[in-house]
């Protein structure tokens, strides 16, 4: 059986609402999911509720964008209180920083010549928070690229014509956040960091004396070297090992959500142990029981 902990809804760059969601992993034959939006957990209270009802094991999850050294590290956080308002109040400036940057590159694209207006781009996010996701969409839709990737490529893309950074927190912030809402703090797709792995042993230590919780070691396309060279940094360090698909639905149809017909299967005893973790952290643990007698730390 097999778990989804890193996957994406209309509340953030993904096609899917939390129903569809939980239907696809119901379909999937999934056991457990997590919702992980960027930057926001507005869509987590009811992918936990409507999961739950369907007889998954779900747990709260949100992904951020953050930086360390000259480094993009995207942290995971699992099994916080969703409603919790210091975590609302936090994120507030990253989706303020966001808006601030659909405004820079829509102008930076018009000096180009290519007309985007901000009405088309809060169309196609329809709800949630709005990024470079749904800007690239419009730029295939208007035929100014072939595909989402070359969207990137040519124009959002780091160091492209219509790049713009924005506000981000760093990891040790994020890290630190995270545990004070009461969840875990995971390495996402560490593998992305430097292709080589040269860079990750360090920059995991470090984050790990940070009190890093996991690594995202199961991800598409980690491959069996990456996982062997993570795997043992999770043994030396004493981290959780977890993982996702990063689905995205029809945004991203090479991220297909986990299954065992899909050729990619977290196994099950990721989600025991986190949750074991997350129940020795919280003296009375957070969640919501389902009459299949599942538990969703949300």
């Amino acid at each position: 059986m097999c778990i989804d902990l890193h996957t994406h809804s209309i509340y953030s760059d993904g096609s899917c609402t939390p129903a569809e969601l939980v239907a696809l992993a119901v379909d999937h034959g999934l056991r457990g999911l997590a919702l992980t939006d960027h930057d926001t957990v507005e869509g987590v209270e009811e992918t936990c509720r409507l999961g739950t009802e369907a007889g998954l094991t779900v747990i709260s999850g949100v992904e951020i964008s953050t930086s360390l050294h000259q480094h993009t590290i995207h942290i995971l956080g699992y099994g916080f209180d969703p409603t919790n308002p210091e975590l609302h109040n936090w994120l507030i400036p990253l989706q303020e920083g966001r808006e601030r940057r659909n405004a820079a590159i829509l102008q930076k694209l018009r000096n180009l010549g290519i007309d985007i207006t901000a009405e088309e781009v809060e169309t196609v996010s329809c709800c949630g928070q709005t990024g470079r996701p749904h800007i690239a969409r419009l730029l295939v839709a208007k035929g100014v690229v072939d595909s989402f990737n070359a969207a990137f490529r040519y124009y959002l893309g780091r160091n492209r014509p219509a790049w713009q950074g924005r506000f981000s927190y760093s990891a040790v912030e994020t890290i630190a956040m995270i545990h004070r809402v009461g969840g875990l703090a995971v390495l996402a797709h560490p593998g992305q960091i430097d292709p080589e792995m040269s860079a990750q042993p360090a920059l995991v230590r470090e984050l790990a004396d940070s009190g890093l919780d996991g690594l995202e070691l199961h991800y598409p396309t980690h491959t069996h070297s990456m996982k062997k060279h993570l795997k043992a940094l999770a043994i030396e360090l004493e981290l959780l090992v977890t993982g996702g698909s990063d689905f995205h639905g029809t945004t991203r149809p090479v991220h297909r959500l986990a299954g065992k017909t899909m050729g990619f299967c977290p196994p099950c005893e990721i989600l025991s142990q986190l949750t074991a973790r997350l129940a020795g952290r919280h003296h009375q643990p957070f969640s919501v029981s389902s009459h299949h007698a599942h538990h969703s730390h949300c």
